[in-house]
């Protein structure tokens, strides 16, 4: 019973699931560079543009948000095996002709050890933002779609042209095209068209803050989805996104939860990705416990189809205390269950 794991690190966390401050960028990539000495599968970057204006009322004082791509490319620099990743990047954010090109180069920088896990983006705000009046009439599931279309041809084929609602592509080149083959594409969310997405371009579905049984429920949902487009859902890793408070007792595990940052986020979600569900269950939808309450909750979720437990977020408000945290999990949960 082995599954992979990893890390979320703080490229867009802050004044989120993280204090602010929290971290620096040169302490983004050493955190990641330790990751790997643990052990660890992978690292995974988040991505927004601007802070975002509940997170300026809390704090009152402005997130610092890294590029995940830049970020990404310093982390492959100083690691050998460590996969680099994404969860997510913001396509809609994107021409898709551009963004082709960073991935591609990511990719060859990184020798293949891009995941790019991808989605539509969670805040107006940040739209209006970049593309003020006229984030209005956009249709981000379209957006999305219609990048992922470019960008599937642009990696794929010599020559490509697309016009649709967003996008219009003439002749358009992307060389050379990514190392990886078929280009590892992974797509949030538990929606049909998250599934659909996840068949027809995807190698991972990469889903936040779902209980073991949901976890299973989406796999056969997914499996649908993936046999009406002659694949195999043994393609696919089922790597989810949760939060981690791991401690010798039960009670301070639970203490540690509650006065982190992450936790407040996850009560905030209810409203929205929690939307339906209930998010005051945390116990369900995360790794919090004592050591034997997390290997039990991990076996749970392997046996429930899980193959990557990937953007791991630890309660903490410290880089020091993250660094404790993650060599804990990694000598109790990682050294037993990882791949």
């Amino acid at each position: 019973m082995k599954a992979n794991f990893g890390l979320g690190i703080a490229t867009g966390t802050e004044g989120l699931m993280y204090p602010i401050p929290y971290s620096s960028a040169r302490e983004v990539v050493d955190i990641s560079i330790y990751a790997e000495k643990l052990g660890f599968h992978s690292v995974w970057g988040n991505d927004h543009i601007t802070s975002q204006d509940y997170v300026r009322e809390q704090f009152g004082q402005a997130p610092r948000y890294y590029a995940p791509l830049l970020t990404l490319a310093a982390i492959a620099e100083r690691t050998t095996t460590l996969k680099v990743a994404t969860a997510l990047l913001v396509i809609p954010f994107r021409n898709p002709l551009v963004m082709a090109k960073e991935i591609a180069t990511l990719d060859h920088l990184s020798n293949g050890r891009l995941l790019l896990g991808v989605g539509l983006g969670a805040y107006r705000e940040e739209f209006e933002a970049e593309f003020g009046a006229a984030a209005k009439d956009m249709v981000r599931g379209e957006m999305l779609d219609e990048s992922l279309e470019v960008m599937h041809r642009l990696f794929t084929q010599d020559n490509v042209t697309f016009t649709g609602k967003y996008f219009d592509i003439q002749n358009g080149q992307s060389f050379p095209h990514p190392i990886q083959r078929p280009f590892s594409f992974y797509f949030g969310g538990n929606s049909s068209n998250s599934y659909r997405r996840v068949a027809k371009w995807g190698t991972g579905w990469l889903p936040a803050l779902l209980t073991a049984d949901e976890i299973r429920s989406g796999v056969a949902m997914l499996k649908e989805a993936c046999d009406a487009q002659g694949r195999d859902i043994a393609e696919i890793d089922v790597a989810p996104q949760l939060s981690v408070s791991i401690a010798r007792t039960h009670e301070e595990a639970i203490e540690k939860w509650e006065r982190s940052q992450i936790y407040r986020h996850s009560c905030s979600l209810g409203k929205s990705t929690m939307k339906g569900k209930d998010a005051t269950n945390y116990l369900e939808r995360n790794l919090i416990g004592s050591v034997d309450e997390v290997k039990a909750h991990v076996e749970q979720y392997i046996e429930a189809g899980v193959t990557t437990f990937s953007a791991l977020i630890f309660a903490d408000s410290t880089q020091e205390e993250t660094r404790e945290h993650m060599q804990l999990f990694a000598e109790e949960i990682i050294s037993k269950y990882g791949k």
